[in-house]
């Protein structure tokens, strides 16, 4: 099944984000412990729930971000299930921003492979990168004509505070690198995960990226507040993709699995719809 999705471009992203009225990521995070047991019976139990999940969300999320890890775990057969996933979504829905949560990072010529498999072979539009080793870990990555690579910035986790927040300098060390990441080769192609737990952080990341996207997990399932990240995140191209993993893919495990996510998106879809309208 050829994959030959054309690529995706900021402006056409910020477009969806204005026609769908939502700026919503959905994280396919598939864990076979938690999706519903009929499925099991099937040939490709990960595919069958994604493209269940994509063909009730489609339309009320402007992303979707299969965290790369759901599937190595499975070997090879879960790395088809991930081929047959984002092949599914560019060829069906080609309009959608995808995101390969990878976190990759090393050092050059290997993050060039580490690109070319995602960005290339897989064909995804952007991936993840940890900006770890500096400049030659992650300029490889940003090569890659019309496509993105975002790069932890603030995560969201309990060791957040362990090194991304000590002071360099008189400086946080996320705020150093959001600042040296911008003088990189070709760093228009970049945007920055930004854990939604840290809203009050937005304003001092806004300052140093005023016009990057900030891809945003944490809302929901980890506590972290919509309305609060758009607040103090959102700019004039609205700036912001939200992730929701297992509040949305897990809210039923029967066979209604997919409306019952399509319940808990269209909540996330109508409030960022009127976040939109008031902003």
């Amino acid at each position: 099944m050829p994959n030959n999705k054309n690529k995706m471009t900021t402006p056409q992203l910020i477009e969806q984000i204005r026609l769908k009225k939502s700026f919503l990521c959905i994280g396919l995070d598939v864990d076979l412990t938690k999706i519903p047991a009929h499925l099991l019976a099937t040939e490709d139990p990960i595919f069958e729930f994604n493209k269940a999940i994509i063909d009730a969300t489609h339309d009320l999320c402007v992303s979707y971000k299969p965290n790369t890890a759901f599937y190595e775990a499975y070997g090879i057969k879960g790395w088809q299930s991930l081929q047959k996933t984002i092949n599914y979504i560019n060829e069906k829905y080609p309009e959608v921003f995808t995101i390969a949560d990878a976190k990759r990072g090393d050092i050059g010529n290997t993050s060039t492979m580490y690109a070319k498999a995602f960005l290339e072979d897989l064909n995804f539009d952007s991936v993840t990168v940890a900006p770890y080793m500096g400049k030659d870990s992650v300029e490889p990555f940003l090569a890659f004509e019309n496509k993105h690579t975002i790069m932890l910035a603030l995560t969201s986790n309990e060791g957040a505070f362990d090194f991304q927040t000590l002071e360099t300098n008189g400086k946080e060390l996320y705020k150093t690198v959001l600042e040296t990441s911008k003088n990189w080769k070709n760093s228009e192609n970049l945007m920055y995960v930004v854990g939604a737990t840290k809203a009050e952080y937005f304003t001092e990341i806004r300052k140093i990226v005023p016009n990057s996207f900030l891809l945003v997990p944490g809302v929901g399932a980890q506590g972290g507040s919509l309305a609060e990240v758009c607040k103090y995140g959102m700019n004039e191209n609205v700036g912001l993709l939200i992730n929701s993993s297992r509040g949305i893919i897990y809210a039923s495990n029967e066979i209604n699995f997919a409306e019952k996510a399509r319940e808990e998106a269209l909540k996330l879809q109508v409030e960022m719809n009127e976040i939109l309208n008031a902003f």
